[in-house]
């Protein structure tokens, strides 16, 4: 891990850019500052799949007391048409510290426009896509004006289908989750969870598999997951020490040659974007335009 350009990262990392989401139940009130110390990016509350039924509404209140208090994170909501939606949105807006919202089940974007309504102008959506419709519609849900990122839930997503949660039955969804994402200029998506805990080999070749299929980040069910993760999505320092000599061989604006490999504009291109990665350039205000 130490190859990577982890010091480089602010100490509050945009959620555009964010790489390591680490989930924490709603209801586990005492985990939540445990979960910030994490070196995550971004802690994310979870009101949906982690919490019991009976628990959701003290696992909300203890949420927006944490929030309120000073903590920082995005939240899980409960889908769109459950009993708990509503009180959910309701009881977050307007809350100091909510960094933003993660609508799972996202399907319709009539539905996060309205969300995005209600919630207001600064608390972005990340739409968490776990259904063929989801997929087949995710051009449009990565183009809702509110919507900051998709996400995959893979777990779902491969019960829905009824297919196996594997690498091979699932790059259809994951590549065109990147496609439609870069397609509707949004941020790059971020991949679902690996369930394995004991297993650091595993994570860290899930996460670099998807770094490579071009997603921005991934969610995380354990904090041993998070250092794994923020390294396989970080330029490496092998990775930003090439690129500033691809700009250096590069510094007419004209095509080149760097150890015997060509240097043209898309290849320059590539090396800036690891810069912005690294944190050595600086980010396009709109990354919906870049």
């Amino acid at each position: 891990m130490s190859a990577h350009a982890e010091p480089r990262r602010p100490a509050t990392v945009d959620v555009l850019s964010a790489r390591s989401w680490l989930f924490v139940p709603g209801d586990r009130g005492d985990r939540f500052a445990k979960a910030a110390a994490s070196g995550a990016d971004v802690v994310v509350c979870d009101l949906e799949d982690a919490v019991a039924a009976d628990a959701k509404e003290s696992a909300r209140a203890e949420v927006v007391r944490w929030l309120g208090a000073g903590g920082a994170a995005c939240v899980r909501i409960n889908a769109h048409g459950t009993p708990f939606h509503d009180a959910d949105v309701s009881a977050l807006t307007g809350i100091r510290g909510l960094r933003a919202v993660m609508l799972p089940k996202a399907e319709d974007p009539r539905v996060l426009a309205e969300l995005g309504d209600v919630l207001g102008p600064d608390t972005p959506v990340v739409a968490l896509v776990e259904t063929a419709l989801g997929l087949h519609r995710a051009f449009e849900l990565a183009s809702a004006r509110c919507v900051a990122r998709l996400a995959f839930g893979s777990i779902d997503f491969a019960l829905d289908l009824g297919a196996e949660d594997a690498p091979t039955p699932m790059l259809y969804a994951r590549s065109s989750l990147v496609v439609a994402s870069r397609a509707a200029r949004a941020a790059a998506p971020v991949d679902g969870v690996t369930v394995v805990l004991d297993d650091p080999a595993v994570v860290e070749a899930e996460a670099a598999t998807a770094a490579g299929l071009g997603f921005g980040g991934k969610l995380c069910v354990h904090p041993r997951q998070v250092s794994a993760v923020n390294a396989a999505f970080s330029p490496s320092e092998e990775d930003v020490r090439r690129a500033c000599r691809i700009l250096n061989s590069a510094a007419d604006g004209g095509a080149g040659r760097l150890d015997g490999q060509m240097v043209d504009r898309p290849v320059v291109a590539g090396a800036r974007a690891v810069l912005r990665r690294a944190g050595l350039e600086p980010v396009p205000d709109d990354p919906r335009r870049s």
